[in-house]
């Protein structure tokens, strides 16, 4: 986390909604992770995409508190996340509810009635997609999020690539894919982004999803900070 230039991930999420960051996982810490997909008890719910038309594959939520490795990534990557959060909230001219510690935060959030943890961990295969989505679970939001890849494209796995949809004031979409390093974190927008218009700053609606897998296993790690 400390090797990152921050102030240029910051530049590259104006620019673009995303951002990749430097590798944060080893492979072996990466490994060990996805492994955990097939320990039923670290989990509160299992959703399969095709029975509620998301896409196709599988993924789960783990239960709380989650694992001490998930746990500190989130409260790694929140003090980080929080100043470009606060600018992008001072710009649209909205309020700026989040605290400077992730606790205080996610204590607001179950005082509201989101108490379920919201950490992800998902699994493709052949033929599986995410349908373009927000990852909006009550009133309180946090304007980013992570994934993080567990596998290695072109070798584990080909397709897959992460996608953000911009929808623009008075124009087409603009689509940007990424293709997802193992270990490396991308950091994307969870609702919307500041966008300069003639008029000063809007918001620009953005959607998230993942290309068809051609083949292999795909595995990943969803960091929200908000809970559901």
């Amino acid at each position: 986390m400390a090797d990152a230039d921050w102030s240029a991930l910051g530049t590259e999420l104006d620019a673009a909604g995303g951002a990749l960051t430097p590798p944060i996982l080893t492979p072996a810490q990466c490994r060990d992770l996805a492994a955990w997909y097939d320990r039923t008890e670290l989990f509160r719910s299992t959703v399969d995409m095709a029975r509620h038309r998301f896409g196709s594959g599988r993924y789960r939520y783990f239960a709380d508190p989650a694992p001490e490795p998930v746990a500190a990534l989130r409260r790694a990557f929140y003090p980080r996340l929080l100043p470009i959060a606060r600018d992008w909230a001072a710009r649209l001219g909205r309020p700026a509810p989040w605290p400077d510690d992730l606790e205080t935060w996610l204590a607001m959030c179950h005082e509201a009635g989101q108490v379920k943890g919201s950490q992800i961990l998902l699994r493709y295969g052949p033929g599986d997609w995410n349908a373009l989505h927000r990852d909006l679970f009550g009133d309180l939001v946090f304007p980013l999020q992570v994934v993080i890849g567990l596998d290695v494209p072109g070798e584990d796995y080909t397709g897959g690539e992460f996608l953000l949809l911009e929808q623009r004031a008075r124009a087409q979409s603009r689509g940007t894919a990424t293709v997802l390093p193992q270990g490396h974190g991308l950091v994307f927008t969870t609702r919307d982004r500041p966008v300069r218009s003639v008029r000063g700053w809007s918001a620009g609606a953005v959607r998230h999803g993942v290309s068809t897998v051609r083949s292999g296993r795909r595995r990943t790690l969803g960091l929200v900070f908000h809970d559901a």
